[in-house]
């Protein structure tokens, strides 16, 4: 399928051909036949891509701030490792679309393929002529609403949610500052509202426009001064509301509604603009400042957006999804006109020519409409290096699936630089990112469906680096085609999905050796290595493991246990293995304990300490917190045992005393070993079918987890059985 594409690292804007996106549960799949280019965004957008790399870190501070934490901790290679994929990751245009619902995934009610519906939602409802969009950034278009009027629907919601902020009361008169896109919508919306409205603009064309829409007063401000006629229109008292609909780095728009708004009154701020208060004119007339948050109630909120969880009606009465179907309403019965706002209309195919419209053309503009072709077939794979036909027999044939910023920086690159590795297919759950990554990588061809990879005899293994949910059955799918597997961490996030993966590995062993290896990389440093070297074997060990993991946001799809298995399944598992290689030995009882989140005893499953009790007489202890200062370093791992004590802090610094003295090594960048994993995987497959860690090993770091969370549930140690705990391949 054809989509648009903002390069972050270039500039560039293109129309890319890439894989549709995979339909996933809860969500739907739509054929595009119409959406909406909204010009001051996606222009803002595009102009910050444009910038150097000095421009983008001035406009972003922020982002700034964060790479320079990540500089100290990790290293600036790796860092720049990582902001170099980052930016090299394409950005999807466009918000606000229509189509046709052409397949509904698991959990999808009231939706039916073939039914009529807008969709929003950046990221989702993209220039694209095909669209994957959650439940709730879907409404179903009313008869008489034509889809070039529907695609409008998600920046009518945007201005409605402006107006619901407002509460304006019937003959009420509102001022509306800036007459674009999402003002003339405004000005409409207040006045099927039964409000008198007065609207100023520097564009005399968008102030006509507004007047003929029924505004009751235009004011061109490049001509007469907008506070003095707002004065005049509301007979000296100043207006009720003010929303401010225009998009300025200017502080002129904040300072202007303080003046035209009357005492007690209200100022509602939806465009993006300077918003340094006038502490005096608001304090004086005591204003109420309201921020309007995109289209409404869910804006944001991973839980409704992306999980489908919908806000009871009886108590937010107003949500995206609602807002979205009450601005179709409008349309409906003629009160919301947004066919006369359609400046320009233009077939997908030239859309570019629309981009350089808004981007180097003085031809006024207001809506800018995209139309399909809903009819035209699409593709599931797109073909990246078309003469490569074969690979070597003597080589690895590799499939990835997934290529997010861990999977683009720490392993593909580490594949694709192997001596024995040929990349062949690439999959991900977006066409975008699969076109991006395959032609950066030098994949043959890239789709958004996993069998076109298991059924191609050309790969070897597949390597999944995709969210925690989808590893156990990726991986088990993947061992049931024949192929060796690369799962990353955690393996699985539940313990009916180990059994299941389990039997399946002992399936495959039948007709040939199969690999299954984990991504637990850590074993593998550079700096894990000399510190095994350093503590002798004989004896046990006592291992005290540290990790200043930081915040983490509670709405984080890593909390959700169906999708990230929580933080001790999703991230505690890289530690405990650790602690199980340095020893070399079997687990054999486990026990956690959690933070008291409240003096009600509500356990914190993001502050734990887990203590491991291994079968030689070594105990290791994982103190995992979120509660720290980031200016400490994230992991620090202890090790006591044979008159030795070693310190490895942030795989950057080892220290070893024995014998009394004391040595200390250090690495300019941190290494964290996926690159001897990735070497040591390939090698392993290549020559034995297998992996180089042995399948009980992968299999008892899970049920240390599954253990530990067993032990917080009843406040009590759990003990390993030997037949829970295999050590050795199936």
């Amino acid at each position: 399928m054809k989509q648009i594409i903002q390069r972050v690292d270039t500039g560039e804007t293109v129309l890319s051909n890439v894989p549709p996106p995979k339909l996933q549960e809860g969500r739907a799949r739509v054929r595009t036949a119409a959406s909406l280019i909204s010009a001051g965004t996606e222009k803002m957008l595009i102009d910050l891509a444009q910038k150097s790399m000095l421009g983008k870190a001035t406009a972003r501070p922020d982002l700034v701030k964060k790479v320079l934490n990540k500089v100290r901790t990790e290293g600036l290679w790796t860092t720049w490792q990582k902001v170099q994929s980052k930016m090299e990751k394409p950005m999807p245009l466009g918000y606000s679309a229509a189509g046709v619902v052409e397949e509904v995934g698991g959990g999808v009610r009231g939706l039916q393929v073939g039914d009529r519906v807008a969709m929003a939602g950046a990221g989702y409802a993209n220039h694209a002529e095909v669209s994957v969009v959650p439940k709730n950034l879907v409404a179903e278009v009313p008869d008489g609403v034509a889809f070039e009027e529907a695609a409008y629907a998600t920046v009518g919601s945007i201005a409605l949610q402006g107006v619901r902020l407002a509460e304006p009361q019937l003959g009420e008169q509102v001022a509306v500052v800036g007459l674009g896109l999402i003002g003339l919508l405004t000005v409409q919306l207040l006045k099927a509202n039964g409000c008198r409205v007065v609207g100023t603009d520097l564009d005399p064309e968008k102030v006509a426009l507004a007047n003929e829409l029924g505004l009751d007063r235009g004011v061109v401000a490049s001509e007469e001064d907008p506070v003095s006629a707002v004065e005049s229109f509301s007979g000296g008292r100043g207006v009720d509301h003010t929303l401010i609909t225009a998009a300025t780095d200017s502080n002129a728009p904040i300072e202007q509604a303080g003046e035209m708004t009357r005492r007690k009154g209200d100022v509602v701020v939806v465009g993006k603009v300077g918003m340094d208060v006038p502490r005096d004119a608001y304090y004086h007339k005591e204003l109420e400042v309201k921020v309007s948050m995109s289209y409404g109630p869910g804006r944001y909120d991973p839980s409704y957006e992306e999980g489908g969880v919908d806000y009871p009606y009886d108590y937010v009465r107003w949500t995206e999804q609602r807002n979205m179907e009450a601005v179709l309403g409008l349309m409906a019965e003629g009160k919301l006109d947004v066919e006369a706002l359609t400046t320009h209309r233009y077939p997908f195919e030239n859309a570019l020519d629309a981009y350089d419209l808004i981007q180097h053309s003085d031809e006024p503009h207001v809506g800018i409409v995209l139309d399909y072709d809903v009819e035209k077939p699409q593709e599931e794979i797109v073909h990246v290096q078309p003469d490569r036909t074969h690979v070597s027999v003597d080589d690895l044939g590799v499939g990835f699936v997934g290529a997010g910023n861990y999977a683009s920086v720490h392993l593909i690159p580490h594949v694709r630089d192997h001596a024995r590795t040929e990349l062949v297919g690439l999959c991900t759950a977006t066409g975008k990112s699969a076109k991006q990554a395959a032609d950066s990588f030098g994949f043959e061809y890239c789709t958004t469906d996993l069998q076109p990879l298991l059924d191609d005899d050309a790969i070897d293994a597949v390597f999944i680096a995709t969210r925690h949910s989808t590893h156990a059955e990726f991986a088990t799918r993947a061992l049931e085609a024949g192929t060796h597997v690369f799962v990353e961490k955690p393996m699985v996030v539940t313990e009916d999905q180990l059994d299941t993966l389990r039997d399946a590995y002992e399936d495959a062993q039948t007709d040939r050796p199969t690999g299954l290896m984990v991504g637990l990389n850590r074993r593998f440093a550079p700096m894990v290595t000399d510190l095994r070297d350093a503590v002798p074997t004989e004896g046990p060990k006592q291992m005290i493991y540290r990790v200043n993991s930081g915040p983490i946001d509670p709405d984080s799809w890593l909390h959700r246990p169906e999708e990230g298995g929580g933080m001790l399944v999703g991230e505690m598992v890289h530690f405990v293995d650790l602690m199980q290689h340095v020893c070399d030995a079997r687990p054999v009882q486990v026990h956690a304990q959690s933070l008291a989140l409240d003096r009600h005893d509500r356990a914190d499953h993001d502050n734990l300490s887990i203590t491991v009790s291994f079968d030689d007489g070594s105990t290791g202890t994982l103190c995992y917190n979120t509660i720290g200062d980031g200016a400490a370093s994230k992991e620090r791992l202890e090790v006591y045992g044979g008159s030795t004590t070693a310190a490895l802090d942030d795989f950057r610094r080892l220290e070893v005393t024995q014998n009394g003295s004391t040595s200390t090594s250090r690495a300019w960048s941190q290494d964290k070993g996926q690159p001897n994993q990735i070497d040591a995987t390939v090698e392993a497959f290549r020559e034995r079918g297998r992996a180089p860690v042995s399948f009980g090993e992968l299999m008892a770091g899970m049920q240390i987890v599954f253990a530990a969370q067993e032990s917080l549930r009843t406040n009590a140690p759990v003990k390993l059985s030997s037949d829970r705990v295999e050590l050795e391949d199936a």
